[in-house]
């Protein structure tokens, strides 16, 4: 006897449904590798943006620090003695309230 080879039939649905399976596979494939991109921008940008706020904030530092410099009583003092005044120690009015 011989046998018959039986050759499985793919029906129209399975064609459909492996069709549908494997663009399922390949859309969530690229929509990883899409979205893992945008978020290596992000990540970078976001570094960039701590690295100038840090930058700022020293140059903040730094001006807090000149401006105390440049207001203190010392500086005043010898500045007011280059320029030929004299500091009068009665001239000076305190205000209550």
């Amino acid at each position: 006897m011989e046998r018959k080879k039986i050759r499985a039939k793919i029906t129209r649905g399975e064609k459909m449904l492996y069709s549908v399976s494997i663009l399922a596979f390949l859309f969530t494939f690229v929509l990883k590798i899409f979205c893992g991109a945008t978020l290596g921008n992000l990540s970078i940008d976001t570094e960039k943006v701590r690295t100038k706020i840090a930058s700022q904030q020293k140059t903040n530092e730094s001006l807090t620090m000149q401006v105390n410099e440049l207001t203190s009583f010392d500086y005043v003092k010898d500045v007011v003695k280059e320029m030929g005044l004299a500091y009068n120690n009665d001239n000076i009015v305190i205000v209550n309230e």
